[in-house]
């Protein structure tokens, strides 16, 4: 009996080993918290030096990125420890965390950075067209333009006989020109807040002239054609950044320029006469060439601003041109009279605003307004007094669709479309930029 109570007392061996199993799932379970942490700061270090390569990618690859600070993106949430289960047949397998915010290595992540390059892109092309890019070291742009012009006008010299007959000439004038130009620009970046602009126009022009009424004849019509071609009036300008887009204050940057008369003037050119009537009077005369610029020296200070917004790109200019007078050795169209004297344009004043639309990543679409109010030039002959040319006030509206296209990172084509809107402004102009970011 005592032999039996002994051995009753002493406690079985499963008991000894469910300790130990015990003790060993406690060890393993610490062991795996201390590594999922690890793995978890890991993650977190993978996901800070990927988005610093994407920012660098961006930079080299001549985009904008948006400003991400890495320092405040929120870190990733750590695996909760584990409980320890009762029985070691109920633990769970480990789970992987979560994957943290930022790490473009899924599908989810992958598509934010695309929207995000492709709002950069955007906004950097919009810039470019309506101010400039102060993180471009060197920007070359080459850009052809097409403007049709075509005014018609009619002439009475006469009188109204009982109030309801014409007695005297009719005489239809229209004057169709056509304008071809080629620019080269070329802008650098100075620093983030300053950048220099050279542009250098080349033009074609073509100029029908037809006056009604030949010869005395309502139905006699006479036409010419005269042309011209040569470098335009060079400018240089100057964009100063004022204020960064920050909350509801757009992106706003000053303009200063200031245009050469390195073009042929208007005046003091040669003029053909091809009608005159009995008392010698001229009634048709052309010049022999048409200009290429102004001649004269003008400054212009304006205002461009970029507010972005979702999903709109929202730009606006204004601006005023003041035109210096200068001195010429004839002012008069008569081919047979010589008129020195000075020529002072008006001053002009002009304004914009428009939306623009990003359909992908490359692709823009934009619709502005733009107009441009100029009052009378003045003319002063040699010994006389400043006179005001009649008919020389203009106003001249224009409704524009453009489209910007990314051909690759550094370059992008634009179109853009000009509708007149008042009797001032072209027909319509076609232009096609091809600007070079460096």
């Amino acid at each position: 009996m005592a032999a039996s109570a002994a051995g009753a007392q002493t406690p079985p061996p499963a008991t000894v080993a469910s300790d130990a199993d015990r003790a060993e799932m406690r060890r393993l379970m610490e062991q795996l918290t201390q590594m999922r942490a690890a793995y978890a700061q890991e993650v977190r270090r993978l996901r800070d030096l990927d988005m610093q390569m994407q920012a660098l990618q961006a930079r080299l690859e001549g985009r904008v990125p948006p400003a991400v600070p890495l320092a405040s993106q929120a870190a990733a949430p750590a695996p909760q420890p584990l409980q320890a289960p009762v029985q070691a047949q109920a633990e769970p397998a480990a789970a992987a965390p979560p994957p943290a915010e930022g790490y473009a290595g899924t599908a989810e992540e992958a598509r934010r950075a695309q929207e995000e390059e492709r709002e950069s892109r955007s906004v950097a092309d919009v810039k470019q067209q309506n101010q400039a890019l102060f993180d471009r070291r060197l920007v070359l742009e080459n850009s052809v333009a097409y403007t049709r012009y075509d005014r018609k006008q009619l002439t009475l010299n006469g009188f109204l006989a009982l109030d309801a007959i014409f007695l005297g000439n009719i005489a239809i004038e229209n004057v169709e020109s056509d304008t071809l130009n080629y620019s080269f620009a070329a802008r650098w970046g100075l620093n983030p807040r300053l950048t220099l602009n050279l542009d250098v126009p080349y033009l074609a022009r073509r100029t029908l002239y037809q006056k009604g009424g030949a010869g005395g004849a309502a139905a006699s019509i006479a036409q010419e054609r005269t042309s011209g071609h040569g470098i335009g009036d060079v400018s240089l300008s100057a964009n100063y950044k004022l204020f960064s887009e920050r909350g509801i204050w757009p992106d706003t940057v000053l303009n200063l320029g200031i245009t050469a008369p390195t073009g042929r003037e208007p005046y003091g050119i040669n003029w053909r006469i091809l009608e005159r009537d009995d008392d010698d009077f001229i009634r048709f005369a052309v010049p022999e060439e048409q200009p290429t610029g102004n001649g004269l020296w003008a400054a212009t200070v304006g205002l461009s601003a970029v507010k972005t917004t979702d999903p709109a790109i929202l730009f606006g200019n204004i601006g005023y041109t003041r035109t210096m007078a200068g001195s010429f050795d004839d002012l008069d169209n008569n081919p047979e009279t010589v008129n020195p004297g000075q020529v002072r344009m008006g001053d002009a004043y002009f304004f914009g605003a428009g939306v623009a639309f990003a359909f992908n990543e490359r692709t823009s679409l934009s619709i502005s307004f733009s107009d441009r109010l100029a009052a009378r030039a003045r003319t002063r002959y040699d010994g006389d007094v400043w006179r005001k040319v009649i008919g020389s006030d203009a106003n001249a509206a224009m409704f524009n669709l453009g489209v910007t296209h990314a051909l690759n990172p550094n370059t992008t084509l634009v179109g853009i479309l000009g509708i007149g809107l008042t009797p001032d402004a072209p027909d319509f102009s076609l232009t096609f930029k091809l600007p070079y970011m460096l």
